[in-house]
């Protein structure tokens, strides 16, 4: 029984003077090993970013022609509109119903023809503005 009380005693067994050595050869591979991995990750991020890039630019020019066969579809609507403004059955409509306005016969028509001057002689001296 006295060595099972030897068991039980606790001895104070310092290793502040071990120190363990650092293995150089296991350093370079552990930091080869990360480098090589940080690498492959990067690749991988790379591809991936480029990948979405690709999927938001494709999704901004469909949008974009969306977009544009809109603005087109509007323009055809704006041109139409206007060209039924400009009819000039609709003009005359509304001069003679809204205005009360009425149309000439031909006794009130005046027809103004333009004159055009003649050439001026070639020896004279004419003044102009």
């Amino acid at each position: 029984m006295p060595e099972a009380f030897e068991y039980a005693i606790k001895k104070d067994v310092r290793n502040n003077p071990i120190v363990r050595e650092v293995d150089e050869q296991r350093q370079r591979e552990l930091w080869k090993s990360v480098s090589i991995a940080a690498f492959l990750v990067m690749v991988l991020l790379f591809s991936a970013w480029q990948h979405f890039e690709l999927l938001r630019h494709g999704y901004q020019i469909e949008e974009m022609q969306r977009q544009r066969a809109a603005e087109e579809e509007e323009g055809r609507r704006l041109r139409l509109e206007i060209e039924t403004l400009k009819s000039p059955k609709r003009i005359e409509a509304l001069a003679t119903k809204q205005l009360h306005l009425i149309a000439p016969s031909k006794d009130d028509a005046i027809v103004i023809e333009r004159v055009q001057p003649s050439e001026p002689p070639a020896k004279s001296i004419v003044a102009r503005r």
